[in-house]
């Protein structure tokens, strides 16, 4: 019994325009003529900045999840998979997430919007408030 493996079809050669395209959304802008353009941000490095940006980033993290939690959470109580004590269990628990998490945000000086990340080009991480 022979073991013969299927051959691939001959893949094409990946052509200069479709890398282009691919990273499109990498390049700047070209400046117009005599258009002086702002400096890049730059990383902050010192020791203090680094641990906020950290603080922040790990709150921001928090809050997807409990975001993410209280959505999966509305579609089960919506489907009616929960009793009416595990409905009430679960919104006592949501709403103490987010009070401990807007805690946290004033203890370290943020709100919950400033934890919302703008990912350029795909917008916002965290939806808008409702």
């Amino acid at each position: 019994m022979s073991t013969e493996h299927p051959t691939r079809p001959p893949q094409p050669e990946p052509d200069a325009t479709g890398f282009e395209d691919a990273f499109r959304l990498l390049r700047a802008p070209p400046a117009a003529p005599g258009e002086h353009l702002p400096a890049a941000h730059r990383i902050r490095t010192d020791p203090e900045a680094v641990g906020e940006d950290l603080l922040k980033l790990v709150l921001t993290v928090v809050e997807l999840l409990r975001q993410l939690i209280e959505r999966q959470a509305l579609r089960r109580v919506d489907s009616g998979d929960l009793t009416e004590e595990q409905e009430e269990e679960l919104g006592a628990t949501l709403l103490a997430l987010h009070d401990r998490m807007t805690d946290l945000c004033v203890q370290h000086g943020y709100t919950l919007e400033d934890l919302n990340l703008d990912l350029g080009p795909l917008g916002p991480l965290l939806p808008p408030a409702r």
